[in-house]
């Protein structure tokens, strides 16, 4: 289980510094400082390890994230303020700024990449089934449209364009009508 641990770091330390290009089982297992063999014992493929990685890491990331959304007042505000922070934390984290890149080898532009995306959407979201449980009924409806949302803010937006009140002001014009209204 060690060995795991520090795979997935050395991973994460790869992709920091020279993208997901970086990452090869051989590159993975020297930073390690484990076999090559291990890395395959363990994770099978580039393309699990590169996944385990990044998963771990953006839980991690959610983990922070949460923090900032216990002042939201409502299931709008909470979505648009998750939304704006993922914005900030991918154009800041060292290993997450690499999904900006277009790669050949970066794992956001496959075609598994909106169903991973759903999966952490689900994970970020849950709290909010906790604390409005009339959203329940449209939780499917309300990650779908924050994972098309959020990746187009976070792929295509830039604080150049569209300062974080306005990219705010924006998606509660979208997300608003969609939320169901509190009791």
């Amino acid at each position: 289980m060690r060995s795991h641990g520090k795979i997935l770091d050395a991973t994460l330390g790869l992709i920091g510094s020279g993208g997901f290009e970086a990452v090869s089982i051989a590159s993975a297992a020297h930073a390690a400082g484990v076999t090559r063999q291990t890395v395959y014992s363990i994770f099978g493929s580039r393309e699990e390890l590169v996944s385990q990685a990044m998963a771990g890491h953006m839980t991690e990331v959610a983990r922070g994230l949460q923090a900032g959304l216990a002042a939201a007042r409502n299931p709008c505000e909470y979505v648009v303020e998750l939304i704006v922070a993922c914005r900030s934390s991918v154009r800041t984290d060292p290993v997450l700024i690499t999904l900006l890149r277009s790669e050949s080898s970066n794992p956001l532009f496959d075609s598994g990449a909106v169903g991973r995306a759903k999966a952490v959407a689900r994970t970020l979201l849950a709290p909010l089934v906790e604390l409005y449980p009339e959203v329940r009924p449209r939780f499917d409806d309300i990650v779908e449209i924050s994972v098309h949302l959020g990746l187009s803010a976070v792929l295509f937006d830039d604080d150049a364009l569209r300062s974080d009140d306005d990219l705010r002001a924006f998606l509660t014009r979208w997300l608003a009508p969609a939320m169901p209204p509190l009791p």
